[in-house]
């Protein structure tokens, strides 16, 4: 397998160095650094300020849910309207669906559209 002797490890550093160039080098390893440090402290059980993360401090910062409005009671009196203005719809798109169906057989293959 890589065998990290010297030599192996200074052509590495070598082409990684003409890879990267050396204004980008310190920025990438601050990245780096930053990244593994919030790694660690997410392994332990710990936020980004260090103090140990539980479920009811993650609750205690969050937004209340928004309220939901009252939901339509079976008593309205709407409820009969709604009702058939369903029924209604659902009539007219069955119509629809028939005379769509009705329409593509009467069409020959070579005028029906793309």
């Amino acid at each position: 397998m890589f065998d990290p002797s010297a030599p192996h490890i200074i052509i590495l550093l070598i082409v990684v160095l003409l890879l990267f160039g050396s204004s980008r080098l310190p920025g990438a390893a601050n990245a780096l650094g930053k990244s593994m440090h919030i790694f660690k402290k997410s392994v332990q059980g710990q936020d980004q300020d260090g103090q140990p993360f539980d479920k009811t401090s993650a609750t205690a910062t969050a937004q209340p849910p928004a309220p939901q409005p009252p939901a339509l009671q079976a008593t309205t009196p709407y409820d009969g309207v709604n009702q058939q203005q369903l029924a209604d719809l659902q009539r007219q798109v069955a119509d629809l669906q028939r005379q769509n169906s009705g329409a593509q057989d009467s069409v020959p293959n070579s005028q029906q559209p793309f």
